[in-house]
């Protein structure tokens, strides 16, 4: 023993696009960043779209890039519930509940993420398939495919998928 201690991790993929999973996602990252662990949190597929900007940004793509763009929601503030969703009032709903309690927003608990070096990391081949651009999501994120996941996952003391 060298008497230093190595710092524990904990690496999170973020799969799914609802909102309240997302949010666990990050509640769980902040707390085990509070906890002094080496965070990251790989977004494929729907969870990308917790890094995406509110904002249309303008990028060429091609008809089926398009048509993903419109169908997936943009920013975090915008996606749906995983149950109750009740034709888009659950999500206000849920979102008036927190307020009252003065529970953090997802958008609230990303920066808080990034305020704690939490890597917040886009899957590149999802962006490939899903049409996305570096352009259209948030600053300060990383971008690396399933073998950099697999790498940091390989060592990691926690490895949820959410």
């Amino acid at each position: 023993m060298t008497g230093v201690e190595e710092k524990k991790s904990t690496n999170i993929i973020l799969f799914s696009g609802d909102y309240d999973k997302a949010m666990a996602a990050y509640i769980i990252a902040n707390g085990a960043a509070a906890y002094d662990h080496e965070v990251t949190i790989f977004h494929t597929f729907w969870g990308l779209n917790a890094l995406r900007k509110d904002e249309n940004i303008p990028v060429k793509k091609g008809a089926l890039e398009k048509m993903f763009a419109k169908m997936m929601p943009r920013g975090s503030e915008s996606m749906g519930l995983s149950k109750m969703h009740f034709a888009g009032m659950g999500p206000k709903l849920i979102k008036k509940v927190m307020k009252k309690h003065n529970a953090l927003s997802l958008n609230e608990l990303v920066d808080m993420a990034k305020e704690q070096d939490i890597n917040l990391v886009a899957c590149t081949m999802t962006m490939d398939l899903l049409g996305l651009q570096k352009e259209e999501l948030l600053d300060d994120v990383q971008y690396a495919g399933v073998a950099a996941y697999l790498a940091d996952a390989e060592d990691g003391n926690v490895n949820l998928f959410i």
